[in-house]
């Protein structure tokens, strides 16, 4: 039986020193110190020994040699492993002078950008920026704003209606009626500029669509007049526009104002001598504007016996279709990625 042993021993060590990687490391423990190896079936018969002596120092000998052959396994293991991580280390290896794969850059929708735009003009005339709900009920979009149940210019802003006294939001005149109320409560002045989506049951078309946004202007205080109006639509088309910008004001009919006007600017790209954007005209309209009427006043708190005030209300997507010459509406929704890098 030593003479077993001793032959295992010199055969697993010698074996165990020629594994050539780590799986072939466990195949082997397996094999000669598992249960069934044939170190184990040799120590099996340890029973059939004469003397009990024997037996003692074969099993010593046994757990020995297992001794031998498990340290000789960690170490090959251990010496393996190492050798294919620093292979494995260099197989990988990052060449860092490489350059870095390029990432594109996202920017803002040209949407974004046109509004911020507009916001920032005002924030540097010292108005504030608010916003509001676009479900809104029908006393703030419409009551509160001079257009009463039955108003024939409720048909020009065909609504979605959610119930019968909620929908959403045809304009972003709501904003205005709802700062007064529950922000200003009475005080002047009030400067904000409001900007935000609004909904309409539009047949969409090259200048049309059922969701679309509006900023509007609103300044009450005492002595507001038409003067003032024009004074922060100059400010605001220079801003947009350039220095040279120009601004008229041209009579109309709104619920909500009274005197009412609907605003133009000059012409950038002829500089109002006539061209094709404008019509030969030399001027392009953007939108309504007016003093507030009085019922409008009455409705969100303030006398309008003390104070006045004007506001208007222009499409943002007409402004920058104006600004950028872009011929269909459709385009700023159609996610199409040709459009949008452009901007």
């Amino acid at each position: 039986m030593k003479e077993q042993l001793l032959k295992l021993q010199d055969e697993a060590l010698a074996t165990i020193a020629t594994a050539p990687d780590v799986a072939t490391v466990q195949e082997m423990r397996v094999r000669y110190l598992g249960k069934k190896s044939d170190l184990s079936i040799v120590l099996g018969g340890l029973g059939k020994l004469p003397t009990i002596d024997e037996r003692k120092a074969m099993g010593a000998l046994g757990n020995e040699i297992k001794t031998a052959i498990s340290t000789a396994l960690d170490a090959r293991e251990a010496e393996l492993g190492k050798a294919e991580l620093t292979a494995r280390l260099n197989s990988e290896s990052i060449d860092v002078t490489l350059p870095g794969t390029p990432r594109e850059r996202g920017h803002l929708h040209l949407m974004r950008q046109v509004q911020t735009r507009l916001e920032e003009i005002f924030i540097g005339m010292g108005y504030e920026v608010a916003e509001s709900r676009e479900v809104e009920t029908d006393w703030y979009n419409f009551e509160a704003l001079n257009l009463p149940k039955g108003h024939p210019a409720r048909d020009a802003q065909d609504s979605f209606y959610l119930s019968e006294d909620t929908l959403l939001r045809t304009h972003t005149s709501n904003t205005q009626i709802r700062y007064m109320l529950e922000v200003a409560k009475g005080r002047t002045p009030v400067k904000i500029v409001c900007p935000g989506r609004v909904f309409r049951r539009d047949v969409e078309d090259a200048t049309h669509g059922m969701m679309f946004h509006q900023i509007e202007g609103l300044v009450v205080d005492k002595g507001i007049n038409l003067a003032h109006l024009k004074g922060a639509m100059q400010e605001m088309m220079r801003g947009l526009f350039g220095p040279n910008a120009k601004v008229r004001l041209r009579p109309s009919y709104f619920p909500f104002t009274e005197p009412s006007a609907e605003t133009d600017v000059s012409c950038p790209f002829c500089n109002g001598t006539g061209c094709r954007i404008c019509k030969q005209s030399g001027w392009v309209e953007l939108g309504g504007s007016g003093v507030v009427h009085p019922n409008v006043l009455r409705a969100a708190g303030y006398d309008p016996e003390k104070v006045s005030g004007w506001a208007f209300g222009y499409g943002v997507e007409r402004i920058a279709m104006f600004a950028y010459q872009i011929e269909d509406l459709r385009h700023f929704i159609s996610g199409d990625m040709r459009f949008t890098r452009q901007f």
